[in-house]
């Protein structure tokens, strides 16, 4: 069966990730690759200046290697069940975006190593970055077509599916592109602020967006004889890669959490942050569940609206409505620790994602009745 290679992509992610992660600790030791801490009176912050950083590194190595690795496990089962045997231009933008994401977000954090600051790139200069990538990404998508003219992305707004009657057309799909990307990639890195947050709570996400995949792929338009047995199926390209792609992330994503969790060993950074979140945003296009994805990635999206609703607020009437902003320090001044934040903040994704999974196969039984 063809979910052979999403397991196996999995687990090669994993164990790549849960023996990497080691290896990397030393050498970002060896060089002097700390983490660089802003003093701001928290708990979580003390004992945690020099931890290395840029572990995102080692999970988007280990999910590409774990992405060949599914591929290869397909070419072991029998020729009438192998399927998507090659890479495909879905796989390789996905991938694209979660590397050149990853990229901006390793030349902020080697800029925070190298100043010995927490400033990094600019605040302008990585929403430019992320901007140019989202906006590769949607053209790349929307223009490249399969031999039966399917494209990665479409120039509808999805929810469960595409909205037949939202067409923004291919500028305003791109710009959306940008948005989603953007937005989901910063939200990310804003709730990676304490010791495996982020690394969990986007291990949740993105085994969602597996199953999605995974179910897409069962029940496929471009399956002639499931599309001829059954009046409903999912016009989406290559959800087979979509799924090996989230799986293998999810998996590098759990073995790093074994050495990121509290008292972490090691910081994903921005390489992390910023690739991940761009990853979950693309997963979320190609999927065709767009606005589903602010549900299914709820924690990020609840973290991001309040770092907004604070920011605006203390612009405009010079009031605070939070502690402090991200969230989770907001909950340290009220006086939860570390750990009790990560695990209920955990619990949250995790109710916000089986929601989200919920309203998805909801839609698969009212449509089929």
């Amino acid at each position: 069966m063809p979910v052979r290679a999403v397991i196996v992509a999995a687990a090669v992610a994993f164990v790549i990730s849960l023996f990497g992660t080691p290896v990397a600790i030393r050498v970002f030791t060896a060089l002097k690759a700390g983490q660089p801490i802003r003093s701001l009176g928290l708990a979580s912050n003390e004992g945690k200046t020099g931890t290395p950083a840029m572990g995102g590194v080692v999970f988007i190595v280990a999910t590409l290697f774990a992405y060949v690795a599914g591929h290869f496990a397909l070419t072991t089962l029998p020729e009438r069940q192998i399927a998507q045997e090659k890479p495909t231009m879905t796989a390789l933008i996905l991938l694209g975006l979660f590397v050149f994401c990853g990229v901006i977000g390793f030349v902020d954090d080697f800029l925070k190593v190298r100043q010995r600051n927490s400033d990094g790139l600019s605040a302008k200069g990585k929403l430019l970055g992320q901007a140019i990538v989202g906006g590769g990404f949607g053209i790349a998508a929307l223009y490249t077509a399969s031999t039966n003219g399917q494209t990665v992305a479409s120039e509808h707004i999805s929810l469960i599916r595409d909205i037949s009657w939202l067409n923004v057309g291919k500028v305003g799909s791109v710009i959306v592109f940008v948005f989603v990307i953007t937005a989901m990639s910063n939200g990310v890195n804003l709730t990676d602020g304490l010791d495996g947050l982020a690394t969990g709570a986007s291990t949740l996400v993105l085994g969602a967006y597996a199953l999605i995949g995974y179910w897409q792929y069962r029940h496929w338009c471009a399956d002639e004889t499931y599309a001829r047995a059954n009046d409903y199926c999912y016009q989406v390209r290559d959800p087979l890669e979509i799924a090996m792609i989230a799986a293998a992330a999810a998996g590098a994503c759990l073995g790093f959490l074994w050495w990121n969790t509290s008292p972490a060993r090691i910081f994903m950074g921005d390489v992390g942050s910023l690739g991940l979140g761009a990853l979950i945003g693309g997963l979320a296009v190609a999927t065709r569940t767009t606005l589903l994805s602010i549900l299914i990635g709820g924690l990020f999206f609840i973290i991001t609206v309040t770092w907004v609703i604070q920011i605006v607020s203390f612009r405009t009437t010079g009031r605070r409505v939070f502690r402090m902003v991200p969230l989770h320090h907001h909950f340290e001044l009220a006086g939860w620790s570390e750990v009790n934040i990560v695990v209920r903040f955990w619990t949250v994704a995790g109710i916000c994602v089986a929601v989200g999974l919920g309203l998805f196969y909801s839609d698969f039984l009212a449509a089929v009745g």
